[in-house]
């Protein structure tokens, strides 16, 4: 099979059905349970106090880890709601381990004590996501909805650091701490954390009620990414920005710009190659087994419950849609960086109904574009 026949090549393929088998799955995010023990005003998983008995059982996430392990070796993450709320969490993870994938877990960080740090070490769990939502507690904790939560977190961050786990912080982009960024990334830096990732607010769940108050507008958002972009070139981690497709685009601009070769590395636990990976790249598991494009499109791929993992992700009619770039409509269709970004299928489903509609938080116009 030649190389220009990948899904991410637009009208180059002409065999869509043998395309498929180079798209596995790079990225797995599993919510294992929607149970917190925080009320995040921004929260994907409308966070619940209690378990819910939709929850996929111990043995059902077994059989899952070792469909998905049969056939591709992606980052698995497990998340929440809080993953340590689940008893058998650690079970989970480590039997993930032992298939021989990579896991990492994302937590608010309060509920990891010295002994669980250890536990996190010593089953295999490469690296441990912690949101921090402002450098302060102020910012912090308002948005976290519990007081003590910042430093509650930082603590679980010194005993994971005590076992040379490595830390990434994840910090979603809104209008109540988008003027402290330089802030937190310095908190990053005196963290000496592996990776800071920035994500920019999608507008699902407890996002959904915010919108319209606290997330940027297309303006503020370019201006951002623009920022990340001079700030991404010296910073001394890993530096991301998440739910950001129209950053691949401003890479090339700045790039092309300044006659600098564009470089993307993928490797270790991070496996950025474009834009938006949903469907693509990555994918979305619920705590009840539904198979999402990701945790912020709540667009049904397959149950788990009717099919394996493996034929979700081969077969499933959304996916097969969103893997080809000749479906997106508006300027998005028409754009000449379609391909490095797609922008983003959440925010196009929100705003349009229409997961395959343009990117609404974008400000470029592509060449040509004619919208009438």
């Amino acid at each position: 099979m030649p190389k220009t026949c990948s899904v991410y090549q637009k009208n180059l393929c002409p065999h869509p059905l043998t395309a498929k088998q180079f798209n596995k799955p790079s990225v797995v995010f599993w919510e294992l349970t929607e149970a917190c023990n925080l009320r995040c005003i921004h929260c994907r998983a409308t966070a619940q106090p209690e378990r819910s008995v939709d929850e996929l059982s111990t043995m059902q996430a077994f059989e899952i880890i070792d469909n998905i392990s049969s056939f591709a070796n992606p980052i698995l993450i497990l998340t929440g709601g809080e993953p340590l709320y689940r008893s058998d969490f650690f079970d989970i993870a480590h039997y993930a381990v032992l298939k021989g994938l990579r896991v990492a877990m994302a937590s608010n960080g309060t509920l990891i004590t010295k002994e669980i740090a250890k536990k996190i070490k010593d089953i295999g769990i490469k690296r441990v996501a912690i949101s921090f939502d402002g450098p302060t507690a102020v910012i912090h904790d308002h948005f976290r909805g519990l007081k003590g939560s910042f430093n509650a977190a930082l603590k679980g961050v010194s005993y994971l650091k005590e076992e040379n786990i490595e830390v990434q912080f994840n910090t979603t982009i809104t209008k109540h701490n988008v003027d402290y960024l330089e802030e937190t990334m310095n908190l990053a830096y005196e963290q000496e954390v592996k990776a800071l990732h920035l994500f920019m607010l999608v507008p699902v769940g407890c996002g959904v009620q915010i919108t319209k108050s606290n997330m940027l507008d297309a303006k503020n958002y370019e201006q951002v990414l623009e920022w990340f972009y001079e700030k991404s070139r010296f910073a001394p981690f890993e530096f991301r920005a998440t739910c950001a497709p129209h950053y691949y685009r401003i890479i090339r601009q700045k790039a092309k710009h300044s006659g600098e070769r564009v470089i993307l590395l993928s490797h270790g636990m991070n496996a950025t190659t474009k834009g938006c990976l949903a469907g693509t790249g990555v994918c979305f598991i619920s705590h009840k087994g539904v198979v999402q494009p990701c945790g912020y499109l709540p667009v049904k791929a397959g149950s788990l419950h009717e099919s394996s993992f493996q034929t979700i992700w081969n077969d499933s009619p959304l996916f097969t849609e969103l893997r080809n770039s000749i479906n997106l409509r508006g300027k998005c269709g028409a754009c000449e960086f379609v391909n490095v970004c797609s922008g983003c299928r959440a925010r196009a489903f929100y705003e349009h109904k229409d997961y395959m509609a343009e990117e609404p938080y974008c400000v470029y116009e592509p060449g040509g574009f004619n919208r009438n």
